[in-house]
């Protein structure tokens, strides 16, 4: 292998390692989002519980 052959196969691995970053950064994102989806549906179906239950007493 030459020295060009080195440097691309370099270029690529370093690619390739940036692009593994952004992607553990936008799954930590994500994540992060999901949990706060979970929390404000579990926030949500309680008003709903809480509605319901009203309803089922008139």
């Amino acid at each position: 292998m030459s020295v060009d052959s080195f440097d691309e196969l370099e270029g690529r691995v370093v690619a390739l390692l940036e692009a593994l970053s952004q992607l553990k950064g936008e799954n930590d994102l994500l994540r992060e989002e999901n949990r706060r989806l979970k929390e404000e549906k579990k926030g949500v179906r309680t008003r709903i519980d809480s509605i319901l239950s009203k309803l089922e007493g008139v």
